[in-house]
């Protein structure tokens, strides 16, 4: 189990990662090794997370997660697998404690009769240049 937060915990057969070639420096070595890790975690089909954290997640997500519902991350900025499984595995529980956290509900306001009152009043201040504006020019004057 992969703690999130307090109340969340991830199985870890909920997570599969696979190890890929990484681009950018390296050298020689870059073509022979597997270093950078490409995690894929189920969001629909995960029995870990609330329906309420599920829909937050996948609003969070974005562009990492597919259609399918699954969230892709890849993690390639170290040059050992085991630093980079552990950034992918880290990525993941930051998107899943964000959605965790639940939005402050909007309290709406109301504007006062004094607001309304001096809105109106520059509306019609505005109204009146704007239709000075519209008169016929003579030059014959």
């Amino acid at each position: 189990m992969i703690p999130v937060t307090p109340h969340i915990s991830l199985p870890e057969e909920e997570i599969s990662l696979s190890f890929i070639r990484a681009s950018g420096p390296g050298g020689q070595n870059v073509n022979k090794v597997a270093s950078a890790v490409q995690l894929r975690f189920d969001v629909r089909a995960s029995r870990a997370l609330p329906y309420e954290v599920k829909g937050r997640l996948s609003s969070i997500a974005g562009s990492r997660m597919t259609k399918e519902g699954v969230i892709v991350i890849t993690a390639n900025r170290f040059r050992t697998q085991e630093a980079n499984r552990e950034d992918a595995i880290e990525r993941l529980k930051e998107l899943i404690a964000r959605a965790a956290v639940k939005p402050k509900p909007r309290i709406p306001t109301r504007i006062s009769r004094n607001q309304k009152q001096k809105r109106l009043e520059e509306k019609t201040k505005r109204a009146h240049i704007k239709r000075a504006r519209s008169g016929k020019v003579r030059f014959d004057e």
